[in-house]
């Protein structure tokens, strides 16, 4: 038992512990026992150890036998729990038995889990087979319900279409029935089904009969416009505009229909706007003054000298075709409304003629424009303004083709033209081009007439007769002062509204003016009254046109120059006059200084 437990210590803690008396008899090796113990001179163990070496031996000894009495102890303890032991190992046993059925029942439940999963996954591909079949029935069913509610015409809206009254109710009737006409219309497979063929009829049917109830229903609108005194603005924005989609369903749906509607209008309207624009014409013919008319002029002479000559009463009377003055403010009034005939009538009061084609073309921009917006928004085309307008245009172009053949007054004529285009800017500013036509066209027969006319007062100062015109005295002729603020009042207006085409015109009347002036002036006997005669008329030019304004600088500085040039002249024939002996010594000495110096030279 002993040598058992020295062999356990032995193993347990080496020979460390192992004090045989044998041992010391040994030879043990201290080669390296020095560098051993410098390197662990720091283990307060060994220092221990080593410092009490005796009493460590002893204390070894007790261990060893108290290790020995434990060990026998614990076996006796393990003898004694045998029987415990025993049935342990029994218990675990059982153990093992209970566990092991348990695993059969567990791979049976094992075996039944996997039939069931097979089982699930067979379900979960029947739920998505039909899930797809679902959502492909629910689908068919929304396109065949969309389908069905596309084409088939409710009672309500087949008894709204064919009794109703045409109103803001039967519009939205009329909307359900395009959206039906168009679903019809456009997939070719849908027109193609045979489910189409029962309901197409039906829906034809109501078609043909909300064309002929929309058609009869405006025409009855535009019938009641051709009743006169009608104010057919009030028609278009109160009724017609209501019916906007009216007109939209017949260019969509029936477009014979709707071509015979907008014939209808383009006829009622043209022969409506046609007789008021007449009767306008007429009613203003009466208010004109008649300024520079044939009767005006000495038998087939057309001469503007012909209303001079008759004497400055008469001139007076017929100022207005040289002298622009308050003529001018119709510039300033063009947005002003035009006449109103029955009142200016009753006042018996005359306008000159520009005056009359400011209210005429103020009335048909007016007109224009109304009509021009109201048919783009009713009808969307703009080709049918042209032809409500043909009327119109056609009764302007009857009135001026006889009022401007007719017409010699140069100022009215540009007035006129100063008017067109301003009446071009307000449209300009409108945004609406419906009129650029005409006012190109009424331009185009303007300027010609006026270059005529103008040219007639060119000719007239080139062929009349200077001594008819003489007047005793060197004051201003009155037929100078009448051709210069004729010229200032051209100068005004091309400044206000020219384009250039006036330029070159204006210094051809100021070379007939001079021509003028100087055959007048050779009327007199003597060169001095000659010069003062033209120094009075070129002081009378000038002050006429610096009251033009800077407009007329270029003018002004050309009368100034003559005046100057006479005025030399003028001097000289005084001098001359008194001091004839001294003005030959003074000149022939100034002739021989100058001979002298170019010789030195």
């Amino acid at each position: 038992m002993a040598g058992t437990h020295k062999k356990r210590m032995e193993d347990r803690f080496g020979s460390f512990f192992s004090f045989d008396e044998d041992s010391e008899s040994e030879d043990i090796s201290l080669d390296e026992l020095e560098e051993e113990l410098k390197e662990h001179k720091n283990c307060d163990v060994l220092v221990t150890i080593l410092t009490n070496g005796e009493k460590q031996r002893g204390m070894a000894t007790l261990v060893e036998g108290d290790l020995g009495h434990t060990e026998e102890a614990l076996i006796q303890d393990y003898i004694e729990d045998n029987d415990s032991l025993v049935l342990l190992h029994d218990q675990i046993h059982d153990c093992d038995v209970i566990l092991s059925q348990i695993g059969l029942i567990l791979s049976g439940f094992q075996t039944h889990i996997c039939s069931i999963s097979s089982e699930i996954r067979s379900l979960q591909e029947k739920s998505w087979d039909i899930s797809l079949k679902l959502k492909n029935r629910k689908l068919v069913e929304t396109k065949l319900a969309g389908f069905v509610e596309e084409i088939v015409a409710p009672p309500g809206l087949v008894n709204i279409l064919v009794n109703g009254e045409v109103n803001e109710g039967y519009a939205r009737s009329l909307e359900i029935l395009s959206r039906k006409l168009k679903f019809v219309q456009v997939d070719p497979l849908i027109n193609a089904s045979k489910a189409l063929n029962d309901i197409k009829q039906e829906l034809e049917r109501l078609r043909q009969k909300a064309l002929s109830k929309i058609s009869s229903h405006i025409m009855e609108i535009f019938f009641a416009m051709r009743n006169p005194g009608t104010n057919i603005q009030i028609l278009q924005q109160n009724l017609l505009q209501k019916h906007r989609y009216l007109v939209l369903f017949l260019k969509e749906h029936g477009s014979e229909t709707y071509g015979d509607l907008c014939a209808s209008y383009v006829d009622t309207m043209n022969k409506v706007l046609s007789t008021y624009f007449h009767v306008y014409v007429e009613a203003l013919e009466k208010l004109k003054l008649e300024i520079g008319v044939p009767s005006d002029f000495n038998g087939h002479d057309t001469s503007i000298i012909d209303i001079i000559i008759r004497g400055r009463e008469h001139l007076r009377n017929h100022g207005f075709m040289f002298s622009l003055g308050e003529r001018a403010n119709i510039l300033k009034e063009i947005h002003q409304p035009g006449l109103v005939p029955h009142i200016s009538q009753g006042n018996s009061r005359t306008y000159p003629y520009e005056v009359i084609f400011r209210s005429l073309q103020k009335l048909l921009m007016d007109t224009a424009s109304s009509e021009y917006l109201f048919m783009e928004s009713f009808f969307g085309e703009e080709s049918l303004f042209y032809q409500v307008f043909e009327g119109p245009f056609a009764v302007i172009d009857q009135h001026l083709d006889i009022t401007l053949p007719n017409c010699h007054d140069a100022v009215c004529l540009m007035l006129i033209i100063c008017i067109t285009r301003k009446h071009q800017l307000v449209m300009c500013n409108r945004q609406l081009s419906c009129l650029d036509n005409y006012f190109d066209k009424a331009l185009m027969y303007l300027w010609p007439r006026f270059k005529v006319v103008f040219d007639m007062y060119i000719q007239s100062l080139y062929q009349c007769d200077a001594k008819t015109l003489w007047i005793d005295g060197t004051h201003p002729h009155h037929i100078a002062r009448c051709y210069v603020e004729f010229t200032a009042s051209l100068v005004q207006l091309n400044a206000e509204c020219g384009d250039g085409q006036l330029d070159m015109n204006l210094e051809r009347l100021q070379s007939a003016i001079e021509f003028l002036l100087v055959r007048l002036a050779q009327t007199f006997t003597t060169t001095k009254l000659q010069h003062l005669f033209l120094l009075n008329n070129y002081d009378m030019a000038i002050s006429v046109l610096k009251e033009t304004g800077d407009e007329a600088k270029k003018l002004q500085k050309y009368f100034e120059e003559k005046l100057e040039s006479n005025m030399m002249a003028f001097v000289d024939d005084l001098l001359m006059e008194h001091f004839s002996d001294l003005l030959r010594f003074v000149r022939s000495h100034v002739c021989k200084l100058q001979k002298t110096t170019c010789q030195l030279l």
